[in-house]
């Protein structure tokens, strides 16, 4: 059993992708061999047994340590303004509010009234024009607060996964 951070967990979990990445490329090179018919062929040192045993090992690791901090992030609570949230509630509802802030980013950047292109050729087209349908302060307002409380969130996680540890059966 082990003790560590959210931080310290995906560090650990991207050295071991690496890790893993290198035995997989390894094997990709060298299980097999191309040699002409009249040559000595230079056959790469390659042991299957070894590099899928590797593999394997890390493979656990990885599942272990994705378990725990899954785990950890359905169980923990932490505080979020006055609010308490579980960690993988406050990673659903970031989510969810960076959509909406990317809607309301296009609509606080809308003039309230824009010429439409003329999609046709005519000489007697009538320009038309787009008008915005909705009070653009009050967007702008949402999009100040959806971004507050974007960064609201974002801070609290970030104190958590730096300081409270969880353990971990490795």
């Amino acid at each position: 059993m082990r003790k560590m951070t959210s931080a310290y967990a995906n560090k650990m979990l991207r050295s071991l992708e690496e890790d893993k990445s290198y035995w997989v490329n390894k094997e990709n090179e060298s299980n097999t061999y191309v040699a002409a018919v009249n040559e000595e062929p230079v056959i790469p040192e390659y042991d299957y047994a070894e590099v899928a045993a590797k593999i394997g090992e890390i493979d656990e690791k990885i599942c272990v340590i994705k378990h725990a901090v899954n785990l950890n992030n359905a169980m923990a609570r932490v505080k979020v303004g006055e609010k308490e949230m579980s960690v993988d509630t406050i990673l659903i509802r970031m989510a969810q509010l960076n959509k909406r802030k990317a809607v309301l980013d296009y609509m606080r950047k809308q003039l309230p009234k824009s010429r439409e292109e003329v999609r046709y050729l005519s000489r007697n087209a009538v320009p038309e024009y787009r008008y915005i349908n909705y009070d653009l302060d009050l967007i702008k307002k949402e999009y100040g607060r959806v971004s507050e409380s974007i960064m609201e969130m974002q801070m609290a996680l970030d104190q958590y996964n730096q300081t409270v540890l969880f353990e971990v059966d490795i």
